[in-house]
């Protein structure tokens, strides 16, 4: 067991920068809704091809190993605890079967006062009222040296990464174009965040991005590049 827990994020993205489909899954109706349903499916199509994934939703069928099927695996693993905006839950909800996917605890961040909601599996929701550092601190009081997970949506992990409090990003970059949706890290602070590349892995069906989160209070200084240029930019002395 690790002494030390960290705060990731896995995550598929469009080439283009949407997460998810405009609208809630939830509030849309016909047409809208199969419309939803196909840029969702497309998103994730390489997720619900492997063995492991459709194992732990009882799908039928055997799916894909590879590369792909050991990431979802080893995320599983490593996540303690998942932290997850209401937007992503009330989704969720609606369509999860009863033993939801996490077994584990899921921290719900909301408005809304709801009591533990206990699922067969080892899966209970907890639905915290006070904020996304409230969230993260019940979260590693239960992580069990594992670590923590902000699974979703969009507004909820770029709140965290404005706030420094992510370590690390997975991003798979799914090769299609979405148009408009749920963009992924908006907003972000660029002075304040450095990211730096990890080893991921290579797959046939999309582009996995893996980075280590620096958070620099103080602002990264302008590089070798930056400083070539700002030489450059200088009058002649004498």
């Amino acid at each position: 067991m690790r002494d030390v827990t960290k705060v990731f994020v896995s995550v598929t993205m469009s080439l283009d920068g949407f997460i998810a489909p405009p609208g809630r899954l939830e509030e849309v109706q016909g047409p809208k809704m199969e419309a939803w349903t196909m840029q969702w499916s497309r998103l994730q199509d390489w997720v619900f091809q492997q063995e492991f994934f459709r194992k732990n939703l009882h799908i039928p069928g055997e799916g894909e190993k590879g590369p792909d099927n050991d990431l979802l695996r080893e995320v599983f693993k490593r996540t303690g605890v998942t932290i997850m905006g209401k937007r992503m839950f009330d989704g969720g909800e609606k369509f999860w079967p009863e033993e939801a996917p996490f077994h584990t605890p899921v921290f719900v961040v909301t408005h809304t006062k709801r009591g533990p909601w206990v699922r067969p599996g080892g899966t209970t929701f907890y639905f915290v009222n006070d904020g996304i550092e409230s969230a993260l601190t019940q979260a590693k009081d239960v992580a069990k040296g594992k670590d923590i997970r902000i699974g979703g949506g969009g507004e909820t992990i770029n709140e965290f990464l404005r706030a420094g409090l992510v370590d690390e990003i997975h991003i798979a970059l799914s090769p299609m174009f979405m148009g408009k949706g749920i963009r992924l890290l908006d907003g972000i602070d660029a002075a304040k965040i450095e990211i730096r590349p990890l080893p991921a892995p290579v797959s046939k069906r999309l582009t996995h991005l893996r980075y280590e989160v620096v958070n620099d209070e103080g602002g990264r200084g302008p590089g070798d590049l930056g400083r070539w240029l700002q030489r450059r930019a200088e009058p002649p002395v004498g």
